[in-house]
């Protein structure tokens, strides 16, 4: 045999020799994997791939991410098709928790609301409270004001419903008075970002989150108009566990895993942290332990394996969960 030929064949041998010790599985070997469903703006931030590498190598897992609005992340997680969630939306929060769907919620950070609009300010907001600011844009907006355009994300994100809200307490009916009432209010559905940018190329008036105005603030002529209101404009992030009976104990113990790396004291440095050096402050603050004026927990570890409102059955739904993965 020529040494060419002997020089492959022993390379084959160790090869072979070499998958033949590993059992010619990658079950060993494969790390296990947490899918988190999460809104757009913390995920258009950078936030979540500045944190991924800390939590995948403290806990020795893969962690994927899928970013819609907070709406869509909690339908997604509904069906089981992400064990995590980190959104903003607290309303629909508590009802996917107290469905059963979810457990160990903990808030993790905040910041501002902000509405953000030409230079110029045709509808004259600045300095005002965001309620009057929106009661000024709807009087302006359908009376064909020029200039005064609003745009929306339209998506039931998180932003959204906050957005909602506000018109709500401002008088008025969102569906039967402001949606589809004329030119002036403009739906995207889409992220936040590329609403930004939409309100933009209009000179329009938006309501977005502090964190992704300012990552995207470098590429925008929109200025943020100083209101007065702040509790109308907190903007609240949490985490959650997701139940589904097609979870193993070990993938919720992941999921609460993700639970406890946010509101952990280093990841909340980090967070703290995050954007002070190209921004000149933080896009997202910290919780810090110090939660209650936001009416949300922020301390204690993500200790739950079933959700309090099935506890009943609490050895029953966990047995059942492991055995259906299994099967699977």
């Amino acid at each position: 045999m020529k040494p060419l030929g002997k020089m492959l064949m022993a390379c084959i041998l160790v090869t072979t020799i070499a998958v033949a010790a590993s059992g010619c599985t990658t079950s060993t070997t494969t790390k296990p994997q947490l899918t988190l469903a999460t809104t757009t703006s913390l995920y258009d931030t950078g936030l979540l791939d500045y944190l991924k590498p800390y939590f995948e190598q403290q806990y020795n897992a893969t962690l994927l991410i899928t970013s819609q609005g907070s709406g869509k992340a909690l339908e997604i997680a509904s069906r089981g098709d992400a064990g995590a969630l980190a959104v903003h939306s607290p309303a629909a929060e508590k009802a996917f928790v107290a469905n059963g769907t979810g457990m160990n919620r903990r808030c993790f950070a905040y910041n501002y609301f902000v509405i953000v609009g030409p230079p110029s300010d045709p509808a004259k907001i600045n300095g005002t409270g965001a309620v009057a600011a929106f009661q000024k844009i709807y009087q302006l907006g359908t009376n064909n004001t020029a200039g005064v355009t609003f745009v929306s994300r339209g998506d039931q994100s998180g932003t959204h419903v906050k957005e909602q809200g506000i018109w709500a307490s401002a008088g008025y009916n969102y569906t039967k008075q402001v949606e589809g009432s004329g030119a002036w209010y403009v739906e995207t559905g889409q992220g936040m970002g590329a609403t930004l940018q939409v309100a933009d190329q209009k000179q329009a008036y938006t309501l977005t989150d502090l964190g992704t105005f300012l990552a995207y603030q470098g590429n925008l002529t929109l200025v943020p108009l100083e209101v007065t209101n702040d509790s109308a404009l907190l903007n609240v992030y949490s985490a959650i566990t997701v139940y589904n009976t097609k979870f193993t104990t070990d993938e919720i113990q992941l999921a609460n895993d993700f639970v406890n790396f946010m509101i952990s004291n280093s990841t909340q440095q980090l967070i703290g942290a995050y954007g002070v050096q190209q921004y000149g402050q933080p896009l997202f603050y910290p919780m810090n332990g110090t939660c209650s004026k936001f009416n949300c927990t922020c301390t204690g570890l993500a200790t739950d394996l079933v959700p309090p409102t099935l506890k009943t059955g609490t050895s029953t739904a966990t047995t059942s969960a492991t055995t259906t993965k299994a099967a699977t």
